[in-house]
């Protein structure tokens, strides 16, 4: 096969020193045109070398690895991402099907690479997966507590006072471990996209659960469970039939 032209992209000279030597190794495939190192030249040299290929690093000062890709015109080179993410973030890039190697870069994992690039699977990278990919690593902004508006008093309640969330209408009906209900103004999507999921869960279409609350699981039927709360009035809610694999992946049962 014609060798692919490839370019290097990391702020660390000791990493495009160490890939490139790695790359060696793949001459017959593999021909490293140049490297950059931050964002700014990555995009004039990509847009003057063309390369087929490019290993880009995401964390880098100026612009970062997405950015270099969203300045890009098409037709937008293959690329394998180079980072240094933590575990639970690598699953966003599995999830949206993207080539990347995580630092430091082991010969096997390479390997992988190097041969979907002889097979043509590693699949473009197109700004829809490059967004979505994004907004799974965004950060979220940590919040401790929900307003409720009562007459002209905002009440702060405390999220580990809280015992799960209910949709009703347009709006939620928030429940505390004492019993008492707020009606706020929120969805069930937005509060899932506000709070932490490894905290509270979203069971069903309409009801999102304090995991720290969970008393008791009883499993019913079609991936469907009963679920008791450990507050005042020892609540029974029900997860829907697709959400039954998240809880029980959550709960580790």
């Amino acid at each position: 096969m014609k060798k692919l032209t490839t370019l290097l992209v990391d702020d660390e000279p000791l990493a495009i020193k160490r890939l490139s030597r790695m790359l060696e190794e793949y001459s017959d495939v593999i021909e490293v045109i140049g490297s950059a190192k931050n964002g700014l030249e990555a995009v004039e040299m990509i847009q003057e070398l063309k390369p087929k290929v490019v290993f880009l690093d995401i964390q880098m000062p100026g612009l970062n690895g997405f950015e270099v890709l969203q300045k890009l015109t098409d037709p937008k080179p293959t690329v394998i991402f180079a980072t240094a993410f933590d575990q639970c973030a690598i699953k966003a890039f599995d999830e949206n099907s993207l080539d990347y190697l995580l630092k430091p870069i082991q010969k096997e994992r390479l390997n992988q690479s190097i041969e979907k690039l002889k097979s043509s699977t590693t699949k473009e990278t197109n700004p829809a997966l490059i967004n979505e990919l994004i907004s799974q690593l965004k950060p979220k902004k940590e919040i401790h507590s929900i307003t409720v508006k009562q007459g002209e008093k905002l009440i702060f309640i405390p999220l580990k006072e809280v015992s799960y969330f209910e949709a009703s209408g347009k709006y939620v009906i928030l429940h505390t471990l004492d019993g008492l209900q707020h009606l706020i103004n929120y969805t069930i999507t937005s509060l899932n996209d506000k709070l932490d999921n490894s905290v509270f869960l979203q069971i069903s279409r309409g009801t999102l659960v304090n995991v720290r609350q969970v008393k008791m699981l009883e499993k019913l039927f079609n991936g469907k469970y009963r679920i008791t709360l450990n507050d005042k009035k020892q609540t029974e809610v029900e997860s829907g039939s697709t959400y039954g694999s998240t809880l029980k992946e959550l709960t580790e049962l």
